[in-house]
């Protein structure tokens, strides 16, 4: 018994593995030409990866060409539907394939019918990246040196200039968002797919909106998340909606008892403490632990607030934290600092970025109707100035400013507080795409609301929805009942201020 048992199993073992054989034969074969199966890095179960040949300048084929990179993840269920979600990252100068785990956390039900697709949109990832070194190990003194960045982005350039697909400073040009989208409609022809659903979350939105004014098409259904416009002019808003969130944020703790008690003079400490600006100070490095001695510049404090004004738990500790900045204490701000240092999946390839915001939005910065003011000033502008000052530009058609008409149902995505792509922007884009696009705004929400509470069931139902007309009626009414998270006070801050004189 034992023995038939045993020659049983082997002889299933042979059968199955025969079996695996020709079904991994048969599924190679149904491939699109240029995919593979691979394994990438975060993910369980093996997915396909691709590349698309594409010329650097498309006017010039014969300049050279770069490799765009794609990964896709194959839809669950046998019966596919044929259109598959493009998700198109952030930045500029995320890598899609890199963030594609965690993003994959949020698209599970999407991708049980449809295949996700991953684009490293030229400049990222693996696709002619430009990135430059990481600067994660700096000193508190070195990241206050007012010059240390156009220097080190000039060593990026001419480290960037050796790499093989980069001839000239001028291939540098041909990076922007325009020629990107071209890239991207390869990949869709590609993959034989008639028609896409685009997602975009920051960046990602210039690059959907760019993509449905060249190509309406192809698009079935559009998500855009935290939009930035390509007519926005970057470093000129962000002055405006960065005072726009901390105003908020002041009015929110104001309104909170806990807060306004604590921290009664918050508006009047930020600026006390701006003013009082530059000074020496001291503090432990938030990544090493080791107490350095270095220059608390007024760009490092704004930078503190503003990068954690874009999600509302970290904004939660801002008013603790500027009043001890306030006291003497710079704890707080340097360590809310460092919640900034990005993380491998969030990292950018900074010369993509500036190819992109030196050719696009530096252009329009003396003509913005935004104009600096309050406590954020035009410090922010200044410093891309500068750093553009080093950088090539590329050209960018006329056209790419306009904004094109929705040609299918398209959902957009604002945080009320977000303090890089609040909703004035989002309530614009909205109603120049038309009858067409509905506007939903998260009103605690910060950057970027698709992962927040139901959000994420939304824009399932949007972009699984039938027709236009039923995506447009999706139910979004559960926005409305996402919470601000409340003012984080210390038992210490609450003592220092029963202890002040005339309390």
């Amino acid at each position: 018994m034992k023995r038939r048992a045993v020659r049983a199993f082997a002889a299933l073992a042979i059968l199955a593995a025969g079996l695996a054989t020709a079904a991994s034969a048969t599924a190679a074969d149904a491939l699109p030409a240029g995919l593979s199966d691979c394994h990438v890095a975060g993910f369980r179960n093996g997915v396909l990866c691709g590349s698309v040949k594409r010329p650097l300048d498309p006017e010039h084929a014969e300049h050279g060409s770069l490799e765009i990179k794609y990964v896709v993840v194959p839809a669950l269920a046998r019966r596919k539907l044929a259109d598959p979600v493009f998700f198109l990252a952030g930045g500029p100068g995320q890598s899609a394939t890199v963030l594609a785990p965690q993003v994959m956390a949020l698209f599970s039900r999407l991708n049980n019918r449809r295949d996700i697709v991953f684009v490293d949109q030229r400049g990222t990832g693996g696709s002619a990246p430009l990135a430059c070194k990481d600067p994660e190990d700096e000193t508190l003194a070195e990241q206050a040196e007012p010059e240390r960045q156009v220097r080190l982005l000039s060593e990026c350039k001419a480290a960037l200039l050796k790499k093989p697909y980069l001839k000239t400073e001028a291939d540098l040009g041909f990076f922007t968002t325009a020629i990107a989208v071209q890239d991207l409609d390869a990949v869709r022809r590609q993959l034989g797919a008639e028609r896409v659903d685009l997602i975009g979350g920051s960046y990602g939105t210039r690059v959907a909106l760019e993509m449905l004014r060249q190509f309406p098409q192809t698009v079935r259904r559009t998500v855009i998340d935290g939009v930035a416009p390509p007519d926005m002019a970057l470093p000129a808003s962000f002055s405006t909606d960065n005072q726009a969130a901390f105003d908020r944020l002041a009015e929110s703790c104001a309104a909170e008892p806990a807060c306004a008690k604590a921290h009664p003079d918050l508006r009047a400490r930020f600026a006390a403490l701006l003013q009082g600006l530059p000074r020496e100070a001291k503090a432990l490095h938030p990544l090493t632990g080791i107490e350095e001695r270095f220059t608390l510049t007024r760009e490092l404090v704004l930078g503190a607030v503003r990068g954690a004004l874009y999600s509302p738990p970290l904004a939660a500790a801002l008013p603790e934290a500027i009043d001890a900045a306030a006291r003497g204490d710079y704890a707080g701000l340097i360590g809310l600092s460092a919640t900034q240092v990005a993380t491998k999946s969030s990292r950018l390839a900074m010369g993509m970025h500036f190819s992109v915001v030196c050719a696009e939005d530096l252009p329009r910065l003396a003509a913005s109707a935004d104009k600096p003011g309050g406590e954020f000033g035009n410090a922010f502008a200044r410093m891309y100035e500068k750093l553009c000052s080093v950088w090539p530009r590329g050209a960018v058609p006329a056209a790419f400013y306009t904004l094109p008409t929705a040609p299918s149902a398209t959902l957009v995505l604002s945080g009320g507080i977000d303090p890089a792509t609040p909703p004035r922007h989002g309530e614009r884009v909205a109603k120049a795409l038309g009858p067409l696009a509905r506007h939903v705004v998260v009103a605690n929400a910060g950057h970027g609301v698709m992962a927040i509470g139901c959000m994420r069931d939304v824009v399932f139902r949007f972009v699984d929805a039938g027709t236009d007309a039923e995506a447009l009626a999706v139910d979004a009414s559960c926005a409305a009942k996402v919470p601000r998270p409340p003012a984080f006070v210390s038992l210490r801050s609450a003592h220092a201020k029963a202890s002040e004189p005339g309390r």
